[in-house]
């Protein structure tokens, strides 16, 4: 179905992406392709769907693959026609159907009578039967966009589609669409996801990064355990690493200490016998050389096994490499921090709320706020922050210090570099070296400290929030989160994950990540 063979791309600028990419999807696949943001997956992703052109290698196709793109706003000058690839097929069939029967419109419609009903039918089909197929992509929601490419997969039928993110911009509703028709059908998947609950939808896991794949024949499940179990293998060798080291310091040290001694004796010797001058330099000059050599041979094998750790040390998960400690918060469990009584928000003289809302959230609390999108789960976040004011009821709201993380992580300040952004933070007056400090156990080391913050991924941008909060030494009462997993990658999830752990305060997440929210410990559900 389709075959990679020492596939690599090279970026314009001539840095390698990747190299020595080989492997095969055969028919009716299910295979999920993962890996570190910035590891080329959707690069290797447009590769096989025909966009882009690999530096070296070979790839062999035996059907034309349905690609669905991720959505970042390049199609808004598209119709949902032109995004389908049916506007010259449908112009040609309204034209026959005026009158207009040329050779050519008979040609482009191809006997395809029925493309106009299959795609209204596929739109409704992904919740999208009130759209119009001359309606452009700009007047659409990122869901909304990702929908109508995967209506396409009804309209065309294809044996191999291509997915990238396909989850990343829906609700929790049109997500179980998608997971609906990934374990129903027969069609072959190459997809590219950080959903963990998607993934485990899927037979295989291709992992990607610069020098290959590696493959692992289960669900992301399975690939889970087996990376828990090489991490384990990794720690134990990291640990004999770390105990040999110790000991060749020791070994060092006696030896060293041993050969001195016996000089000291030999030179008192020599002493009492009365030994020459010139004889006692050149004696003492040879017992130096001795040492000297001594101190050589095991300051190289100190520096072999010095050199193994630190590369062991670099191949641990980022998760492995951090430290997070969160403080507790100051507020006492169980406090009234928010109590909604008959709100209600209005957009023009609709209300947002079919009821209005009535609420109470204590402090301690870990709460899920889910809805479709555009049911007002951030116009409630905004109303608790005291952002907007509700137009009818009443909110009260106790002494907290709240805040907000987005999918943008917009805290970060992306005029500022890396270490100017984290001084922002520097409320306790840290010294310079404490922040730097701080800044390395986030795993930003110092080639990046005077990196725009405009140039960093949103795994780094999370770590950076995270590493300012800690610099800041002032933990929030309540953490307001929405969306925050959008743009990050499996292993920036999984440090997310583990801070929220430690964090002991208030926490109100907004997220369709099912996955997510239940390693969260989330307690209860507001439904909008």
């Amino acid at each position: 179905m389709l075959t990679l063979h020492n596939i690599a791309y090279t970026h314009p600028n001539k840095t390698l992406l990747f190299s020595n990419i080989g492997f095969t999807v055969n028919t009716h696949n299910k295979i999920a392709l993962i890996g570190n943001n910035g590891s080329g997956k959707s690069t290797l992703l447009g590769i096989c769907a025909g966009r882009l052109q690999p530096s070296a290698g070979q790839l062999t196709l035996d059907s034309q693959p349905y690609y669905v793109p991720q959505i970042f706003g390049q199609y808004n000058h598209l119709t949902v026609a032109q995004a389908l690839g049916v506007e010259e097929k449908l112009n040609a069939l309204e034209a026959i159907l005026n009158g207009d029967v040329t050779e050519n419109n008979f040609a482009i419609v191809d006997n395809d009578w029925t493309i106009e009903d299959r795609c209204l039918h596929a739109l409704n089909q992904w919740q999208l039967g009130s759209l119009s197929l001359t309606q452009k992509l700009a007047t659409l929601s990122g869901g909304q966009k990702t929908k109508v490419f995967l209506a396409g997969i009804s309209i065309y039928e294809p044996q191999l589609i291509l997915l990238d993110e396909p989850s990343n911009h829906l609700d929790t509703e049109a997500r179980q669409l998608l997971y609906n028709f990934i374990q129903t059908t027969s069609s072959t998947l190459l997809v590219v996801s950080h959903d963990r609950q998607l993934l485990n939808l899927l037979d295989k896991v291709y992992q990607l990064n610069k020098t290959g794949i590696t493959m692992y024949g289960g669900n992301y499940d399975f690939y889970a355990e087996q990376k828990q179990l090489e991490n384990n293998a990794l720690n134990q060798h990291l640990q004999s690493a770390e105990k040999a080291l110790r000991k060749a310091k020791e070994k060092q040290r006696e030896t060293v200490q041993r050969q001195q001694k016996l000089d000291a004796r030999g030179k008192n010797k020599q002493e009492k016998a009365g030994v020459a001058r010139i004889m006692m330099n050149t004696l003492r000059n040879s017992a130096e050389n001795s040492t000297a050599k001594i101190k050589n041979a095991h300051a190289e094998k100190i520096g072999s096994i010095s050199q193994s750790l630190q590369e062991l040390r670099l191949s641990l998960p980022d998760i492995d490499r951090m430290k997070i400690h969160f403080d507790n918060p100051a507020l006492h469990t169980g406090k009234i921090l928010f109590k909604a009584t008959g709100i209600n928000f209005g957009y023009g003289n609709q209300p947002l709320w079919p009821q209005n809302l009535t609420l109470e959230i204590a402090s301690g609390e870990r709460i899920a706020l889910k809805g479709p999108n555009g049911s007002g789960k951030t116009t409630l976040i905004k109303i608790l922050l005291q952002v907007l004011e509700p137009q009818t009821g009443t909110v009260y709201r106790a002494h907290n210090k709240p805040v907000y993380i987005d999918q943008d992580y917009s805290l970060i300040n992306h005029q500022l570099t890396v270490y100017q952004q984290a001084l922002q933070f520097n409320h306790t007056a840290l010294q310079e070296h404490e922040i730097k400090i701080n800044l390395t156990r986030f795993l930003f080391a110092q080639t990046d400290w005077d990196k725009p913050c405009s140039a960093l991924s949103g795994g780094e941008r999370m770590r950076l929030v995270l590493c300012c909060l800690a610099i800041g030494h002032q933990w929030p009462d309540i953490i307001f989160m929405d969306e925050p997993t959008n743009n990050l990658d499996i292993q920036n999830i999984e440090i997310l994950t583990a801070a929220i752990h430690e964090y002991k305060g208030t926490l109100i997440i907004v997220s369709h990540d099912e996955y997510f929210l239940n390693q969260t410990n989330i307690q209860r559900v507001i439904q909008l």
